[in-house]
């Protein structure tokens, strides 16, 4: 018997946007995949607390730290390094330091991801493709980097060049829309008038949106109607809008 609900399958992760902004985040080690580590906590506006021997630091670690990016403790990793870190990023290539690492953060109830080495890890880091405000992540969970990698380049491939874009304007759209619907019972309502813009209007129509056409457009949301960008622009206040006229 078919069933109407979704199928289980086990075996995954629950990805998340994780919001770390202004956590403390710890990195253990200075090659290239603490490098790639450093630029994903910073892109979310963490602050970065790197651990290792400054002759341990590849170039572009060593950037981070001369340009203040990042706060560097010179030498190797101490369990005291711990006190008061929201998330730790071991990438070294010392298997014992790192289960060792692992088990202090399982002992603090601190989330920590040790490179390479799935079983120590509480969450895996995928391959992200970002377009201003839109991030997309693949996961193999932890069965296969490079073939996340290659889907996340055709997934891109496919992607209109100005998604982003148009995504921060619908962005800038619904912060105005708050305004003017606060209340939280509006919430069902803004949501699906929100959907009907996206819907409606076409990419480049949404990027092309200028403040004043959001504020014209904005007037539509009492009446739950959802018009033409060529009908916004043609809109004098205290017009009647009817289907697609305006009169």
């Amino acid at each position: 018997m078919t069933s109407k609900y979704p199928e289980i399958q086990g075996g995954g992760s629950l990805i998340l946007a994780w919001q770390v902004r202004n956590k403390k985040i710890l990195v253990v080690g200075g090659g290239e995949v603490a490098a790639g580590r450093i630029v994903n906590v910073l892109n979310a506006d963490a602050k970065v607390t790197v651990v290792s021997p400054r002759a341990g630091l590849n170039d572009e670690v060593a950037y981070r730290v001369d340009q203040k990016q990042v706060e560097h403790i010179d030498r190797k990793f101490e369990p005291s390094d711990l006190d008061g870190v929201d998330m730790v990023l071991a990438a070294v290539d010392d298997p014992e330091a790192s289960t060792q690492i692992y088990k202090l953060c399982k002992e603090k109830r601190i989330p920590a991801n040790i490179a390479d080495v799935p079983p120590e890890c509480d969450f895996y880091f995928g391959s992200v493709y970002r377009d201003g405000p839109l991030q997309i992540m693949v996961s193999t969970n932890g069965n296969g980097p490079k073939m996340a990698n290659i889907v996340k380049k055709r997934i891109a491939a496919s992607l209109p060049s100005n998604m982003g874009a148009a995504i921060q304007k619908v962005g800038a759209l619904r912060k105005k829309l708050r305004k003017v619907a606060p209340l939280p019972e509006e919430g069902p309502k803004r949501m699906q008038w929100m959907s009907k813009v996206c819907e409606k209007w076409s990419l480049d129509e949404l990027c092309s949106m200028t403040d004043e056409d959001m504020d014209t457009l904005l007037e539509f949301y009492k009446p739950g109607t959802v018009p033409t960008l060529a009908e916004v622009r043609l809109y004098e206040p205290g017009g009647v809008y009817e289907g697609p006229f305006l009169i």
